[in-house]
């Protein structure tokens, strides 16, 4: 089985969270039935942008990063405190830790910015939400940004608005499983 992490800060952006679980929930059904998602936050309750809450599996406290194969991140919402709980150094050690084991990271829109300020991505590749603030923050962190929708590097995905969350996810079960199997879930989720 492998076992994906969805890190969730305050003021995340729904639909960049769904897709994660959409993509890993149908491969359970209808795929190779090897992946399940498990998500976490700061408290058991983690408010999302626009204030719809969820309740996770993990306290970021309690994770043990070498029980997960992977690491997903939604971006969020500035004015919903996104920064405040992603640039927090206990999810910035998540990070950190699923990098040293090599764990397969992919982040949606900013949540490429606490992948860059916790130093995983200094002098890598990557991409973020297309505005050109995000863009300097990313380079700022040490990231060598391109301007493209998704960017992969080594174990890291990156992608730059909400409109790549699903190619992100699709890339990310192909990483866990297979091409075939991935295009298998794409096709019968109707894209």
């Amino acid at each position: 089985m492998k076992n994906v992490l969805l890190l969730l800060a305050n003021g995340f952006e729904f639909v960049e969270a769904s897709v994660f679980i959409d993509v890993i929930g149908w491969n359970m059904i209808d795929g190779d039935q090897n992946t399940k998602l498990y998500t976490c936050g700061f408290q058991k309750e983690v408010p999302s942008a626009f204030n719809h809450k969820v309740v996770v599996d993990y306290l970021i406290s309690e994770v043990d990063c070498s029980m997960f194969d992977a690491l997903a991140i939604p971006g969020g919402f500035e004015v919903f405190h996104f920064y405040d709980f992603a640039y927090n150094e206990q999810f910035l050690d998540i990070i950190r830790k699923c990098n040293a084991e090599n764990k397969i990271i992919a982040s949606v829109c900013v949540g490429a910015l606490p992948l860059a300020k916790s130093g995983i991505l200094q002098a890598k590749k990557a991409t973020t939400y297309n505005s050109e603030i995000r863009r300097k923050t990313l380079q700022d962190f040490g990231a060598h940004v391109l301007h493209q929708p998704i960017v992969i590097d080594d174990n890291i995905i990156t992608s730059w608005n909400p409109a790549t969350a699903f190619d992100v996810a699709f890339l990310l079960l192909e990483k866990l499983t297979t091409k075939q199997n991935s295009d298998t879930i794409k096709s019968l989720m109707g894209f």
